[in-house]
Order: C-alpha cells, then structure tokens, then sequence
C-alpha cells in the first residue's frame, strides 16, 4: 500500500471518527444523556461491580476524567457508588434501577444509529472493516507502550 494511500485511511479515520461522535452526541441529547455517560453505562451493565480504577483503566480514561463523570451519574440516580468489603478505600459501581431502565432503552438507539451509520454496507465489508480497524486500534495501543510515546489514553 502506498503511502499517500494510508494517509488518505488515517484522514478518512480521523474525520470520519468525529463525524461519528458528533452524531451519536447529538441523538444521546435526544434521550437526556451524553456518549461519554452511555459508554459508562454500557460497560457497567456488562461488567457490574467495577471499581472505579478499573472503570477508568477499561474506558482507557484517566481516573480523574471518570470521577466528575461518575459524580453527575449519581447525582441523576443512575448510578451508586457502595463500599468495597475487601478495600474500604475503594467503591464498586452499580446500576440503580433507572441506570439500568436507561441502558436498557439506549439498546434501542444504539440498533438505530448502527442501521443509519451502516445502511447498505454488505455485511463482508462491515466484517473486514471491524477487523481491519480492531487490527489498527491493537497497533496504536502498542504505539503507546514504547517510552517517549503518546500513549492512548
């Protein structure tokens, strides 16, 4: 592959990555949420009882980020922070019962954005290009790993 090529793909990457943000922010606002709130609920419903470290070090976030965050998901009720019995200096982090009625609605909109964002892409394009992509963002990470690098968080 030529090198104008890849730049033309990390172009393409890049806008079309902020694109994507922006659009998923703007239907989020249409249900009272924001994409950085909705990935942290995603993940809490799959991995339920996180500390807040290990939310952070999962949403590859810096933990000082994911506090405020988190704060403004307790605040709404979203969200409860309990004690951890084996490290009273840490918190597990657990739906409440609205958190998990509004994960569960956003299911709905995730579907819909996935079939506006991806409609009429032939399913073996969509594979090759979840592929190819999981393929740059594991190089990018190790990118990160080397002293003197910017890391990707």
């Amino acid at each position: 592959m030529s090198l104008d090529l890849k730049r033309q793909l990390i172009a393409q990457l890049v806008e079309s990555s902020r694109l994507l943000r922006n659009y998923i922010d703007h239907r989020a606002k249409g249900r009272g949420t924001t994409r950085a709130q909705w990935i942290v609920l995603f993940r809490l419903r799959q991995q339920e009882g996180l500390s807040q470290v290990d939310l952070a070090d999962v949403l590859e976030l810096q933990p000082i980020s994911l506090v405020r965050l988190l704060d403004r998901l307790v605040e709404h009720g979203l969200l409860e922070r309990r004690p951890d019995p084996r490290d009273r200096r840490a918190n597990r982090l657990f739906l409440t019962r609205a958190g998990r009625q509004l994960v569960d609605d956003l299911d709905s909109l995730r579907d819909a954005i996935a079939v506006d964002v991806l409609q009429e892409i032939p399913d073996a394009a969509i594979g090759t290009s979840l592929e190819t992509l999981k393929e740059i963002k594991e190089r990018i990470k190790g990118l990160g790993e080397h002293p003197g690098d910017v890391a990707a968080k």
